[in-house]
């Protein structure tokens, strides 16, 4: 689906990621890791065409993105950012924008497929409760159900989304990633998102991306990439790694300043 090849690009002389090659394939779900000003958000506004190579491609499909009539891109990829912009605008009327980019020509309302479309996906993300209130009224959790809604409402076959849990309690972060398992497992809507929370990447993400000072640091699996090694020397901290007695899946622990001291760590 998705073919980054040897993508180089960032912002004048400040920051570039650098020679990053990797591909993605269809009803993946992968999540981007990293620390702070690795690059993460800067490859997911490469991918979406936010950011343009200064060299190398972005291939979906096997076709240059920007080589891609914007509208028709917009039907395949969605995007989720990390602070979309919010206003006094109902649920519903927000989530209608969705459709846009499915408008026929001098279209300017939406049809009754794209109302009877907006109520069976706010339905799906257990907004539609909430589809006459202002969104500058709702919680975070509930505005980035919102915001992933309004996404699906494009019909994207590759969703692209940018901490989709950051400041969210963990009731809303199990909602979100849960909801986002199931469309991939039953849809078939391939994932991508940038996630700092080492353990919920670990267990919701089939693969991982680590990038480290602008470049892939790994990939692979949760297993083949959380290893503690790894981990301490790209984050610089001490962890623990063990499995979750649940799933399996790499579970860290970090080690405070004052256990390392006790047990004789720097």
């Amino acid at each position: 689906m998705l073919e980054i090849d040897n993508l180089t690009c960032g912002y004048d002389d400040k920051f570039h990621l650098r020679n990053i090659n990797f591909k993605l394939a269809d009803k993946e779900f992968v999540g981007i890791i990293g620390p702070n000003g690795s690059g993460k958000t800067t490859l997911l506004k490469a991918i979406s065409r936010l950011l343009k190579p200064n060299k190398g491609r972005v291939l979906f499909a096997g076709k240059d993105i920007w080589q891609i009539n914007l509208k028709e891109l917009a039907m395949k990829i969605a995007v989720v950012s990390q602070s979309p912009v919010t206003n006094s605008m109902t649920v519903e009327d927000f989530v209608l924008l969705g459709r846009i980019p499915h408008f026929k020509l001098l279209q300017f309302l939406e049809s009754k497929k794209d109302l009877a479309m907006a109520e069976k996906i706010m339905s799906l993300t257990d907004i539609l409760r909430f589809k006459d209130r202002a969104i500058a009224e709702m919680s975070g959790g509930e505005k980035q159900l919102v915001f992933l809604t309004r996404a699906l409402m494009q019909e994207p076959k590759l969703i692209l989304l940018d901490e989709p849990t950051a400041h969210l309690d963990i009731t809303h972060q199990v909602v979100i990633l849960d909801l986002l398992k199931r469309l991939n497992k039953r849809t078939g809507l391939t994932v991508v998102m940038v996630l700092h929370d080492l353990n919920l990447a670990s267990e919701y993400c089939e693969r991982l991306i680590l990038i480290n000072e602008g470049q892939i640091y790994k990939t692979g699996k949760p297993e083949e990439v959380l290893q503690y090694q790894i981990i301490e020397q790209v984050y610089k901290t001490v962890v623990v790694v063990d499995k979750n007695p649940i799933s399996s899946k790499p579970y860290l622990l970090v080690v405070p300043e004052e256990e390392r001291q006790r047990s004789g760590q720097r």
